[in-house]
């Protein structure tokens, strides 16, 4: 039987792509989906897994025009919230606009096939900015960023969220460095970690039984400060495309008890992203 989520549950970790004829992919995007993902089958998904709250993450395919994201959260502006893709030298208007518009926060990749990556000084720049906002950072990246950008990223002045689990493979154990690291950054209250993308950080693959020993730490120790998203429609998958169902069914497994599963699902969520304060 599937799991029953409680009322507010939230997929914090999405993406829209297209549809490409009325939202073209960047001409210098570093993958183009093979197929469109517009916000139509992202809510037909979320409504039948029983996730009523969602966070769109912008996709490099977009590059810096977040329409398609933004299009997706104007048609449920109270319980969707949007993360950007934004060139550090944004104009303060911009800012405020996708303020008003949703947005929580500004996504930066690091991950080697996701194209340039951002100088992280520049990042801490635009982090200054972001502070009047309440908006915060996510970081994706190779998991060595735990260890290399942890000094600079100890330097925000907001909160920072660790993609994918920090992109750990789960192959090398709960002692490996990377997950010393990430657990060492989240000792650190302004750090988040998303515990999305269990089917990228797997050996082994569904139903992922080593993978979730890194979100149970992960849990036990800072359930205060994770949240959970599906990673839908799960772009640049090296495996085989997860089955959506399983991963929400996985969340017994993840957060046994009902306290835990609230506070990952909507506690922590509405806290980090605020939603229903927008018209």
């Amino acid at each position: 039987m599937s799991l029953a989520l409680p009322p507010g549950s939230c997929n914090a970790h999405c993406h829209v792509f297209g549809p490409r004829e009325r939202f073209p992919y960047a001409r210098d995007a570093a993958f183009v989906p093979q197929e469109d993902a517009p916000k139509e089958a992202l809510q037909a998904l979320n409504d039948r897994l029983g996730l009523t709250r969602c966070v769109v993450v912008q996709s490099s395919c977009h590059g810096f025009d977040n329409r398609a994201s933004e299009g997706a959260v104007a048609a449920r502006p109270q319980a969707y919230r949007g993360i950007a893709l934004l060139p550090t030298d944004v104009p303060d208007a911009e800012l405020l606009r996708l303020d008003g518009a949703g947005f929580r926060g500004v996504r930066f990749n690091y991950m080697g096939h996701l194209g340039h990556a951002v100088p992280v000084d520049e990042v801490l720049a635009l982090a200054a900015r972001l502070q009047p906002l309440g908006w915060h950072l996510q970081i994706h990246g190779d998991p060595t960023l735990l260890i290399d950008l942890a000094p600079a990223l100890r330097r925000s002045p907001v909160p920072v969220v660790i993609d994918h689990i920090g992109r750990v493979d789960a192959g090398l154990g709960l002692q490996q460095p990377h997950f010393v690291a990430l657990m060492s950054l989240m000792r650190d209250e302004r750090f988040w970690v998303k515990l999305s993308g269990i089917d990228r950080i797997t050996r082994q693959g569904p139903p992922y039984a080593d993978a979730l020993p890194f979100v149970r730490a992960l849990i036990s120790e800072f359930g205060d400060r994770v949240v959970w998203g599906n990673d839908w429609p799960h772009p640049n998958h090296a495996g085989p495309v997860p089955d959506e169902q399983q991963l929400v069914d996985l969340l017994a497994d993840i957060a046994p008890g009902e306290t835990q599963r609230r506070r990952l699902l909507v506690d922590n969520p509405h806290r980090l992203y605020r939603f229903g304060d927008t018209a």
